[in-house]
Order: C-alpha cells, then structure tokens, then sequence
C-alpha cells in the first residue's frame, strides 16, 4: 500500500505513450509483410530478368506459416532464452534485427532479381524478422506486467494498432501516385524509421522516474519481499470475502497437465478461432476482387476492404470484452459460437475472388466488407474472451501457468491455420 501512494505520477503520460509504442512495435513485421501481398505476389508473378515464365509461388500461405512457425517455436523455448539472456539485452538487439531486416526489404525493392531468388531472400527474411518480433514481444509483456495494469491494456492498443498503422501506409503510398517501387520503397521505409522510434523509446523509458520506480521495485533482490507483502494481502482479502480456503493456501502449484486439464475448452477455443483467421485471411482475402470498373478504386480495393476493415473491426471486437462479456464462460453457448466461426470459411471463398474454380454468390463489394467485418470483429471478440475467461478457470497461483498454456495454443491456432491455408488456396 505504501508503495503505491509513493509512486511517482506519470508526467504528462510519457511512460503510457512510450508503452503504446512499444505494443506497437511489437506487431510491425506480421503487418508490413502481411499488408504488402500485393507487392510481393506482382515481382513474384514477373517473368524474371532471364525470361522465365511465372509459377505459382504460394507467397500468403507461406508468409503466413513462416510467420507463426518461429512464434511458435519461441513460445516453447522462452523459458530457456529468457532465464539467460537480459531483458535489456534481448530487446535492443531484437529491434536492431528487425530495423536491418526491413532495411535489406526495402533495397531490394531496387533490386532486380529472379523470382526464386527473390522468393528464398523474402522467406529467410520473413522467417528471422518474425523470431525477432517473437523475441521481443515476449520480453516487452514481461516487462510491461511490472506496471499496473492499465498500462497493459494500452500495450494490447498499440499492438491492435501496428494492423492499421501498416495498412494506412500502403494506402497512402499508393494514393501517393508514384511508380510501383517508388510506392513500395516508401512503404518499408516507414517501417524502418517506426522500428527505430520504438528502440529510441524502449531506451528512454528507463530514464522516466514513474517507470524506474516499477522497473526497479521489482529487481530479483527485491521480487521476494515484494511477492510476499502482496500475496499475503491478497491472502488476507480473499480470506474476509470467504473465497479462499485454508487447505487451498496449503496447495502448492498444480501442475501443467491439471491446469490443461481445467482450461481444455478455452484452450480448444482460442486455437479454433485463430486457425479458422489464418486459413482465409490473407490466402483468399487478399485475391477478392472489386464488381466496379474502376482502376483507382481497384488499386486501393484490397488495401480497403481487405486490411482497414479487418484490422478496426478486430480492434473493435478486442475492446469490446470491456464493456459486454456473454457468452459466459459456463454456457454452453460459448464453444457452440466459437465453432459457428467456421462459416466464414465457405463464406468467403464464395466472394468475388480473382480465377476461382467456384461459383461467386457474394459478388457485390458490399457483401465482401459485411463479411469481413464480421469476420474480424468474431476474431477479436472470441479470442479475447477465450484469453481473459481461462485464468478465471484455476486458482490464483496458477493463473501464470494458465496464461502460457493459451498463449502457446493461440499461436499453436495460428500456425495450424497458416498450414491449412495452402490446401483452401488450391481449392478456390
């Protein structure tokens, strides 16, 4: 208590900006690779500096996979990685990867190459650049937990942001009316300049007293008394509200399969939700076309309709657990909407989408942003509920384990959804 009241105040909200930043940071390169589709898949389709004819390269789907693959692997390895190297290690060299990363990205936008050249280079970049991001925004939740917990939230804000802020790049360097890689070259700029805003803000942070005093409160010689003081308070609180036991206060940690065996269902959910996102969205998404002859709003349709709408209705649908939470996490209602998710995958293969072996039935443009508003705001919506609804599921002291477990299968979601992509592609 007294600790609180000693705290410094955040002057002028630098140390809440600075931590928006950062969630920001954090999600540049799935974006800026993710919103640049069209780019990559036009010098992929090229015929080549020797002449060769184009081949299908696949470029979503495997942007896609090789995009959670390392998130994936570094969720597994985290334990290990983070327990020997320091925060302040792991975060400055992770940003100064990515930055070199979306710097060689941005001069080869100059550079003529061939389509398979091109492809491995763009890969191999996709692959590291994505391990340096899992990397860094590991150690950056980790580090923004120190603060209270509104800071947190911002955090998830400016994560929810990197969608739009990379999506609003390219429309504007395409509304910027200059040649294809002149557009392109400015596009991977902004990246490389934001990556850099975020490690001059990372390396500022520590130097604002209201983030020294929680970043320093909480160094390994004074976790224990800390940890001590508020466990025992909390203790205290749920003992007078009757809602702990003393054979409970007894028990120590339960293992990993006994959490699992309490979240299953959340944990079943969020991989559903994320796999049923990543199967469509970009692989057939981004080949939806526009029903207008129209070259300007063609040129910009996908940018649209495509990434602003996804990426504000899955903001929308991520804050809105803050105000309605239903369906509960007891009903059975809850997994039964989960699963209804799956209808947005006939859904928008049955869109206007570009050399499709099926029947188009949602042609108009309007039916494809109602679809994928929906689509979006189901996203964000479910798969926040999913992660707040499975800590309430165990006990207190395994509310840490429970959190690693559904971030393990969110991005296990993710990865199973990327994979699946490959076989939707061949099927439209």
């Amino acid at each position: 208590m007294s600790n609180e009241k000693s705290a410094p105040v955040d002057r002028g909200q630098a140390v809440a900006l600075i931590i928006f930043v950062l969630g920001l940071g954090t999600l540049l390169p799935w974006n800026f690779f993710i919103t640049a589709s069209k780019y990559f898949n036009e010098r992929l389709n090229s015929t080549g500096t020797s002449g060769t004819s184009p081949k299908d390269y696949s470029y979503d789907s495997w942007m896609a996979l090789l995009s959670q693959l390392p998130q994936l692997l570094f969720t597994l390895l985290n334990s290990f990685l983070y327990q020997r190297v320091r925060e302040r290690v792991r975060v400055p060299f992770s940003l100064v990867g990515i930055f070199l990363l979306f710097s060689l990205t941005a001069a080869l936008v100059k550079v003529p190459m061939e389509p398979d050249n091109f492809f491995s280079i763009t890969m191999a970049t996709i692959w590291f650049i994505n391990m340096c991001g899992a990397v860094l925004q590991g150690s950056l939740f980790g580090m923004v937990g120190l603060f209270p917990s509104r800071y947190s939230t911002l955090f998830m804000s400016g994560q929810g942001l990197a969608g739009i802020f990379a999506a609003l790049a390219m429309l504007f360097s395409i509304l910027g009316k200059s040649d294809q890689s002149s557009a392109a070259l400015g596009y991977f700029i902004t990246p490389c300049v934001a990556t850099l805003g975020t490690l001059v803000c990372y390396l500022l942070l520590p130097r604002l007293k209201f983030a020294d005093f929680y970043l320093n409160r909480h160094q390994p010689d004074k976790v224990e008394e800390v940890f001590l003081e508020s466990t025992e308070k909390n203790k205290k609180d749920l003992e007078a509200n009757g809602k702990l036991s003393k054979q409970e206060e007894n028990q120590e940690h339960s293992s990993v399969l006994a959490v699992f065996k309490k979240i299953w269902l959340m944990a079943l959910c969020v991989t559903c939700v994320f796999a049923v996102t990543l199967s469509v969205f970009p692989v057939i998404t981004v080949r939806v076309r526009t029903v207008y002859d129209n070259a300007e709003w063609d040129n910009v349709f996908t940018c649209v309709c495509c990434f602003i709408v996804f990426n504000v209705m899955d903001l929308a649908g991520r804050t809105t657990p803050y105000i309605v939470q239903w369906p509960s996490k007891e009903s059975r209602w809850f997994p039964a909407v989960v699963f209804s998710r799956l209808v947005f995958i006939p859904l928008v293969m049955l869109c206007n989408v570009q050399d499709s072996k099926l029947t188009a039935v949602f042609r108009h443009d309007c039916a494809f942003v109602v679809i994928m508003a929906l689509f979006a705001f189901s996203n964000g919506y479910l798969a926040s509920l999913c992660m707040a609804y499975a800590p309430q599921l165990v006990r207190c002291k395994d509310c840490e384990t429970a959190g690693s477990l559904m971030t393990f299968f969110l991005v296990l979601g993710l990865a199973v959804g990327a994979s699946f992509s490959f076989l939707l592609g061949k099927l439209v």
